[in-house]
């Protein structure tokens, strides 16, 4: 669907002013200004985040007593079972406190719920199995805020429950022997936007301070910190959290971490995907190569392999691992264009984009944990919240939705106003699951279109595209492009600057590129300056472009392309249009 592009407005005299009191370039100053920092101290602390600035893990509420309870667990020879979730972010939790605890002598296994047979979070048949297998404390790992019913079952069976996590609380709390959320009721943590890989890394930080009696870690220690905050930098990043504060200087730090400290299994996967030949990684590496293998063992059944390979000290055993997450990732990317097209194809025959605010759609035999990335494209695509629901083959079992949002719409809400159609529902405003009867589907269906069209007005279903600023094209020179790479890490809530421009002439027709010519490459002219451009997911777009009788204007995000160590700048197209009207946009 067109979207709406709306270009930053620009004070030069006020750009002027943080160019020279930051002392950074004019077009950082631009962005930074774009990104609402016009005072030079935030603009030094956002271009040079330092890890010394993360908060003492003992201010996190509930760090305390977890680690406490963690340390006398391991002093005392306790089984400890570290219960994650099955996608990235909990796959990385649950390494961390893993690797922390055996670190310091504990007897320490993994518990990862098959992502189909058993769903979202902690259940009580897995509780039930751990005790009897001699389970003494069990820790939940991006999960667990909302189970009351299972903590109850928990402590029946005489487990010492330790809940961490970051998502939406119900009306009451677990009664667990330890909560740690960063935004516990009663308390008031500055920053409560930590994922659950996040909050783990805290905890450890915590227990390595109680396992040295000191603020000041030992040197064993702290080289685990250092590699945990890579593998806090991959959860952050793959649960699509905002990229500030925090989060912000974990990733920053984070991304440094994997290329020059990776654990065995990090390396073998930047072996095997040719990260390991750049200089930096960034955090477009983790959203685009790493997290989509590392969660497509989550995706497909085999979580505990994820963690396995994250833990690993065996470098032989990490590179096998590397290469059959890789293999999986490929049966992942088939089984999701083969619902992509189906899915979209009763998007394109059932949806009104007029009088639909939202879409709900049934497949039997889609697979459940795949239709999560189908949702999420097609959210792009059309700019409604998107539910996608799979339906067991032979009908026998529930029916499993996966949701994602659009900004200024609560997930988490509008499935809570149609509880009574579900089975059950968890997430929160962006994305979320939930489990219906099949039966209840065309009630629910109706109540989210109605509930989402009293959230979203009219004038919001139209996708806005926000510009930073609109640059011809012999402005982008390398040393330009090197210069915005200072507001790096890159990701939700601090978005790679987008820009736009007119004029432009295709010198060749696009082509299609990617598995099943899912991409565009394209070779761009503007007044005699050259650039290549890559559409990602716009390989629809190919037909279109081609036929387009005179100039485009274009908008996109320029990026430093380094191939076999030559460095030039290419440009990701974000959005397109025939060049009609002299300017792309209104302020």
């Amino acid at each position: 669907m067109p979207k709406r592009w709306r270009v930053h407005p620009h004070d030069a005299a006020e750009i002027r002013a943080l160019e020279q009191a930051a002392r950074v370039p004019f077009v950082v100053a631009q962005m930074l200004i774009c990104r609402g920092i016009r005072d030079a101290a935030q603009a030094r602390a956002f271009l040079d985040p330092k890890l010394s600035d993360l908060r003492d893990p003992e201010l996190l509420p509930g760090v305390v007593a977890a680690a406490d309870r963690l340390m006398a667990a391991v002093r005392d020879r306790r089984k400890i079972v570290i219960y994650g979730d099955y996608d990235l972010d909990g796959m990385t939790a649950t390494a961390i406190l893993t690797i922390c605890l055996r670190l310091l002598g504990g007897d320490v296994t993994t518990y990862m719920p098959h992502r189909i047979d058993e769903g979202y979070g902690l259940n009580v048949e897995a509780l039930r199995t751990l005790a009897e297998q001699g389970a003494n404390v069990v820790v939940s790992v991006d999960c667990g805020i909302t189970a009351l019913a299972e903590a109850e079952v928990a402590r029946e069976l005489g487990l010492e429950l330790i809940v961490t996590d970051h998502h939406e609380m119900a009306e009451r709390l677990p009664c667990a022997a330890a909560i740690v959320h960063p935004r516990l009721p009663g308390t008031a943590y500055p920053f409560g936007e930590l994922c659950g890989a996040g909050v783990a890394f805290k905890l450890a930080w915590a227990v390595c301070q109680r396992a040295n009696q000191a603020k000041k870690v030992s040197d064993r220690m702290r080289e685990f910190l250092v590699q945990a905050v890579g593998l806090a930098a991959l959860g952050t990043v793959a649960d699509i959290v905002r990229l500030v504060d925090e989060n912000r200087i974990i990733v920053k730090h984070g991304l440094g971490s994997l290329l020059q400290q990776p654990t065995p299994g990090i390396a073998a996967l930047l072996k095997l995907t040719g990260l390991d030949q750049k200089r930096e990684l960034t955090a477009e590496d983790i959203g685009y190569t790493l997290a989509p293998r590392l969660n497509a063992v989550g995706r497909l059944g085999q979580a505990a392999l994820g963690v396995e390979l994250l833990t690993t000290d065996n470098p032989e055993r990490a590179a096998a691992l590397a290469e059959y997450l890789n293999e999986l990732n490929g049966s992942r990317e088939s089984i999701e264009r083969s619902i992509y097209l189906e899915a979209n194809k009763q998007a394109q025959e059932e949806f009104d984009p007029v009088s639909d605010a939202a879409l709900v759609l049934v497949g039997r035999g889609w697979h459940a944990g795949v239709i999560g990335i189908v949702a999420s494209r097609l959210v792009e695509k059309y700019h409604r919240p998107v539910v996608m629901i799979a339906l067991d083959e032979l009908g026998l079992k529930p029916g499993v939705g996966s949701a994602r949002s659009v900004p200024g719409f609560d997930l988490h809400g509008a499935l809570s106003a149609c509880r009574d159609t579900l089975l059950g529902h968890g997430g929160h405003a962006a994305a979320a699951g939930c489990k219906i009867d099949p039966e209840q589907i065309d009630d629910f269906r109706a109540r989210f279109v109605e509930h989402a069209a009293g959230e979203i007005s009219q004038s919001s279903r139209t996708a806005e595209l926000r510009i930073d600023a609109e640059v011809p094209f012999s402005s982008l020179t390398a040393e330009v492009v090197q210069q915005l790479e200072r507001l790096a890490p890159f990701g939700c809530g601090n978005p790679r600057p987008v820009l736009c421009t007119t004029g432009i002439r295709l010198v060749e027709p696009p082509k299609k590129i990617g598995g099943g010519e899912r991409h565009l490459s394209l070779r761009l002219n503007q007044h005699g300056t050259r650039f290549r451009s890559v559409a990602f997911g716009g390989g629809e777009w190919a037909d279109a472009i081609a036929s387009v009788d005179g100039e485009l204007a274009i908008a996109f995000r320029p990026v430093i392309n380094d191939y076999k160590g030559r460095r030039s700048v290419e440009l990701h197209l974000c959005d397109w249009r025939p060049d009609t009207v002299a300017e792309p946009a209104t302020p």
